[in-house]
């Protein structure tokens, strides 16, 4: 009985051994190994792996990396292992959570075929140092994460794909390949390394950042620009150039006459117009009506209006700012234009403006904010003078006793709140990503806390619903000094904590943005909304954290993904600094930009490494 029972003691464990073996799912370890059949492998590697009979994260299959957890594959790196086979993106892309693949310095022929983009969470991309050919598949722009994407030193022809639909893109390396045509319109600005030289490129250097030297580009004859010996100059050919000559002319005059036509239509309607505004721009009794008619014109009014109108007329009242895309905007413009109310909040409203010409707009309206109008002034120049590629610019202004009117461009890709809690429209927000939102984010705040130190000036009002993205996914902080700091409260109305000071001290007023940006980080890290001020979400986190159940506060979205923990618990630690009860007791916005720019660094390189 004794030896029957051992028996089955040992099969109960025999079965829960192998029923444990394997984490991946069966048909992904199908897949990798269909993979690496067409890789053509010539191994003699002890432990080499790669059959169906194991598993690749508990039998660590060479170049194999799994999540923390060992239930998932996330990278494939195979370097320098003279693989001479093909590339079969259909069988590796069934690895849905793959981030990073590499199979440099390898003997590799053959194309990338279009299946490439079924690889969705990819984000670095390396094939440098083989031989394949062809053109690359316009599909592979349509990888959603992919931040580095390396093909240099192959033998791909043909034109490059329309990169600038690739938002993510951060690297892109294609030097040493036979690739003709224009170069594309890349984002530039968004670009950290880039190069394509020794191709057969033509025609003109699209990038006007002047962020890459010569070196990018060098040994394609055809190629011109700033940066090279070859200079943009349009050749003129001789033959036929006075009848070109004279066609010109001809447009000139022709388009002399439009002019003068238009001007005087112009003229007439401003004469109408002035006798209209009279009655269509006269003071309201503070009434946030819709839109409405003008008996005399039909004109549609926007859904803000002014509550007082100064004696010097409309057109002066509104101060145009130094933003682009404030040349010719006119403030009967933005009144007449139909505008929709998109957000309400305690301090004020949003409205998009859809103009008649030009990029739709954005106003923020502000009503009772005590603050006089020359204060105000010299606030919206301040900040007008001080430019930050993470920040968004005011366009104009309006001011008078009882509202304040802010101009800004719109934003189509919507908010970091949209983002976390919203539709993100295919694109997958991972660790990395965020990381990345939060390092930009604190180092523009960290930015603008030095330069208007002087002039205490915070943000005052910072959260996921003022932090845009641009069209390339950068993000911006919005909105910045639009809340008053003559209260000694404020603050405290702001991001309540338990020190209820009226000291306002350059350190505690600039603490009131480290504040906000910890709630954002708390955000970032759980997924879960802010709502108020927050303060319910630092409170939940902080239990949690103190029951030592750390692991529960994290977005499980994140967790499946497998981002590293450690760097998880470093960042949650900073926003938990940043969320101090204490001012004195948090951080500078300086020390957080350094201490998030490190992990970002730190992430980057893990990326990139084939170690686990």
């Amino acid at each position: 009985m004794d030896q029957t029972r051992s028996n089955a003691c040992v099969l109960f464990v025999s079965f829960l051994l192998f029923s444990t073996a394997r984490t991946e799912d069966e048909g992904v370890i199908k897949a990798l190994v269909a993979f690496m059949d067409k890789l053509a492998p010539m191994q003699t590697t002890p432990n080499w792996g790669w059959n169906i009979s194991s598993d690749p994260c508990t039998s660590k299959w060479v170049g194999v990396t799994c999540d923390t957890s060992n239930q998932t594959v996330k990278k494939v790196v195979l370097e320098n292992l003279n693989l001479s086979g093909t590339f079969d993106p259909l069988s590796l892309c069934m690895v849905s959570n793959l981030l990073v693949l590499s199979l440099n310095f390898n003997n590799l022929t053959g194309t990338i075929p279009p299946e490439i983009s079924n690889c969705k969470r990819l984000t670095h991309f390396y094939l440098t140092g083989n031989r394949f050919s062809g053109n690359l598949p316009d599909s592979l722009t349509n990888l959603p994460n992919v931040k580095r994407l390396v093909i240099s030193n192959n033998e791909f022809s043909g034109e490059l794909p329309d990169f600038s639909r690739t938002t993510s893109l951060l690297t892109f390396f294609a030097q040493n390949n036979r690739f003709t045509g224009q170069l594309p319109a890349f984002n530039y600005h968004q670009l950290q390394d880039f190069n394509v030289a020794n191709n057969d490129f033509t025609g003109p250097i699209p990038d006007d950042t002047g962020r890459f030297d010569g070196n990018s580009f060098t040994g394609n004859p055809g190629l011109c620009g700033k940066v090279l010996p070859n200079s943009c100059q349009v050749k003129k050919k001789e033959k036929d150039s006075k009848l070109r000559d004279f066609l010109i002319y001809s447009g000139y005059v022709v388009l002399g006459f439009l002019l003068v036509v238009l001007l005087a239509i112009l003229l007439m309607k401003k004469k109408k117009q002035g006798r209209d505004e009279k009655t269509d721009l006269s003071p309201k009794n503070g009434s946030q009506s819709g839109r409405s008619s003008d008996s005399k014109n039909s004109r549609t009014r926007s859904e803000f209006s002014l509550t007082s109108v100064e004696n010097g007329g409309v057109s002066s009242s509104m101060v145009v700012l130094s933003s682009p895309a404030g040349n010719g905007l006119r403030f009967e413009d933005l009144l007449r234009a139909p505008a929709e109310l998109i957000a309400r909040g305690n301090n004020g409203s949003l409205y998009k403006v859809k103009q008649e010409s030009g990029a739709p707009l954005v106003v923020k309206r502000i009503k009772n904010w005590k603050i006089s109008k020359d204060e105000f002034k010299k606030r919206m120049q301040k900040i007008d003078e001080i430019k930050h590629p993470n920040l968004l610019p005011v366009v104009a202004y309006y001011s008078s006793k009882q509202e304040k009117l802010l101009v800004y461009e719109y934003q189509q890709n919507g908010s970091l709140f949209r983002l976390l809690h919203g539709s993100q429209n295919g694109q997958i927000f991972d660790w990395g990503s965020r990381l990345s939102v939060a390092s930009n984010v604190a180092t523009a705040l960290a930015f603008m806390h030095r330069e208007l130190e002087a002039h205490l000036i915070p943000h005052g009002n910072l959260k996921s619903s003022n932090i845009l993205f641009k069209s390339d996914m950068e993000p911006c902080v919005s909105e910045y000094g639009l809340m008053p700091i003559d209260h000694h409260d404020q603050d405290q109305d702001l991001y309540p904590g338990p020190d209820r000071t009226h000291d306002r001290t350059t350190t505690k007023i600039f603490k009131v943005d480290v504040y906000g940006f910890g709630v954002v980080l708390l955000e970032l890290l759980t997924g879960k909304p802010v709502q108020d001020n927050g303060s319910g979400l630092v409170k939940w986190v902080r239990s949690v954290v103190h029951e030592e159940w750390t692991g529960e506060v994290f977005d499980k979205l994140l967790i499946v993904e497998g981002a590293s923990e450690e760097r998880m618990i470093r960042l949650l630690h900073v926003a938990l600094n940043c969320t101090n009860g204490s001012r004195e007791e948090r951080p500078t916005m300086d020390e957080v930009a350094t201490m998030i720019l490190s992990l970002k660094e730190e992430e980057e390189r893990s990326m990139t490494s084939s170690d686990p």
